[in-house]
């Protein structure tokens, strides 16, 4: 068995023994061309088109933790730093960004404290291979996960990632695909309320 084979069954294995239906997906599908164009826009670091490609939903929960982050600073100190790192003055002009604006002023800000070379940068780009090693679906094919094996170099070194990315199909246009990055994230969710015991 190869390893695309096995990363698909063991896929679906998981999945039915959480007891959702799910199903393998041509590599073909309409997922995998969303899937490359959005690790290709992280690589080139153009966070404006990834945040095209990201489910609106995670884009305004990523600005609340944003939010939270930089009110939940222990100094003033703190929060000026948080807030001058993300290019705003304030809470308020954080609060009035759209959740995009929020999305690439933290990516950026994320990646210039990395400090990585516009050579590095380039090279990543160039070298960059995707290879989805499997799609499948669950929720009647509304949402599909791909397993995803990256490969890039930068001047010294190569760099082999194995990524699991989520997507979900568009509510009113069953053509569009967005990622959902926080889908491997757990979720909690209020059960009924038990009746307290006699």
């Amino acid at each position: 068995m190869n390893l695309r084979a096995f990363l698909a069954s063991a896929a679906v294995a998981l999945l039915f023994t959480a007891g959702i239906r799910a199903e393998n997906l041509p590599l073909d599908h309409p997922t995998a061309k969303v899937v490359n164009a959005y690790l290709e826009a992280v690589v080139k670091q153009d966070w404006k088109t990834a945040s095209t490609m990201l489910l609106p939903v995670s884009l305004e929960r990523r600005k609340t933790q944003m939010i939270n982050s930089v009110k939940n600073s222990t100094t003033m100190t703190e929060e000026a730093a948080k807030l001058n790192m993300l290019g705003v003055k304030d809470v308020a002009e954080l609060q009035k960004m759209t959740p995009q604006e929020a999305y690439v002023a933290d990516r950026a800000a994320v990646h210039s404290r990395m400090k990585v070379s516009p050579e590095t940068i380039k090279k990543k780009q160039e070298t960059l291979k995707i290879n989805i090693l499997g799609l499948v679906s669950e929720e009647e094919g509304k949402i599909v996960h791909a397993v995803v094996r990256t490969r890039q170099e930068t001047t010294d070194v190569a760099i082999e990632e194995l990524l699991l990315i989520s997507l979900t199909q568009d509510k009113l246009d069953t053509k569009k695909w967005h990622v959902v990055p926080d889908m491997q994230q757990p979720i909690t969710t209020p059960l009924a309320a038990a009746k307290a015991a006699p």
